[in-house]
């Protein structure tokens, strides 16, 4: 757990960096990179995380309707954020016709992070009851380090738009207090997930409305990031190309780790 939370906060405060330490970019390059991580989270979705919840879930149905919640609850969190986790950079005043301001958009990107590090709380741990009614702990070492390596390659095009947004309305002393702030999002969801459990504060059926939840929130933002990457409805073969490739590492990766 020690390296997840050195690499959760890591990444955010290096992509992050890259934001504030270089004023001018291509936006192109970045939709690109945004892509490939929105495919890989998809396909890690579909994959993996999805799977091992219907599979481990006593009620599959009521799982599907955590799901749900989880894409409901992004919606608003995204209008929070103003879409920052989709990787909109714009100004924090105006979005969609609503006023918004720094600390909506944080307070919405930070739920939505701090969420998603519940997902490697207990070694990515899924409670799950058995046939003769026994509580038993199903560690899915296989394709876990699969799912934190997706989690990484949403944090960093995530934290590097948080910036770009920042930048634009705050003084670079602040932005760079925020981004520590938003850092520990995911690590402190993930450490606080796993000591609530282990203190028993939280029982295997509030984790796994979390997990679906989280994993709703991922099918949100993914094909977000899909539809808004050809808002003209127009084929772009590298954006389709790169999506291919993502899908092709994801499936290895599962298959390997």
């Amino acid at each position: 757990m020690a390296v997840n939370f050195i690499l959760l906060f890591a990444t955010a405060m290096v992509a992050g960096g890259l934001a504030y330490f270089i004023p001018s970019w291509e936006e192109r390059y970045f939709k690109l990179v945004l892509v490939f991580a929105g495919s890989y989270l998809f396909a890690i979705t579909v994959l993996h995380i999805l799977p091992e919840l219907f599979v481990e879930s006593g009620d599959s149905t009521k799982m599907g309707l955590f799901i749900l919640l989880g894409f409901l609850l992004q919606q608003i969190l995204a209008l929070l954020s103003t879409g920052v986790e989709h990787g909109h950079i714009h100004h924090p005043n105006h979005h969609h016709g609503v006023q918004v301001g720094v600390w909506t958009i944080m307070i919405g990107l930070f739920m939505h992070a701090f969420l998603e590090g519940t997902l490697l709380s207990h070694d990515g741990i899924l409670v799950v009851h058995n046939h003769e009614g026994n509580d038993h702990g199903h560690h899915h070492h296989h394709g876990n380090n699969n799912l934190l390596l997706g989690i990484l390659l949403h944090k960093g095009p995530e934290a590097f738009a948080l910036v770009a947004v920042l930048m634009s309305s705050m003084k670079k002393r602040w932005v760079f207090v925020l981004l520590v702030i938003f850092a520990f999002a995911s690590p402190l969801g993930m450490v606080l997930s796993n000591l609530f459990y282990e203190k028993n504060l939280l029982d295997r059926n509030a984790l796994n409305v979390f997990y679906g939840m989280v994993a709703g929130g991922f099918l949100h933002i993914s094909t977000t990031i899909f539809f808004e990457s050809s808002p003209d409805h127009r084929f772009h073969l590298n954006k389709v190309l790169i999506s291919i490739l993502a899908f092709g590492l994801a499936i290895a990766l599962e298959m390997i780790l």
